[in-house]
């Protein structure tokens, strides 16, 4: 499946939420991820981000969708980073 993930955390948490972010997608800008992730490894990053979460304080939210090419995505701007892979 391909999801965004968007934070909105606590300072104090905000450097583990981003490292643990990076293992699983692509950071596109400030809190906010993209990617294409199994329904298990999006399972395991939701447990782990809970482990150090204040869920009265900090929020995780997760766009989902079967596949990217249902997704319409527009760039107005400078694009944060830069998705193309070389092989």
């Amino acid at each position: 499946m391909y999801v965004i993930l968007v934070y909105d955390i606590g300072e104090r948490r905000v450097i583990k939420m981003l490292k643990l972010c990076r293992e699983y997608l692509n950071w596109i800008q400030n809190s906010v991820f993209e990617g294409e992730i199994t329904e298990v490894k999006l399972k395991e990053l939701i447990s782990r981000a809970k482990k150090f979460m204040k869920e009265e304080e900090d929020s995780l939210i997760i766009f989902k969708s079967r596949e990217e090419r249902w997704l319409e995505k527009e760039i107005i701007g400078q694009e944060k980073n830069d998705l193309d892979t070389f092989i």
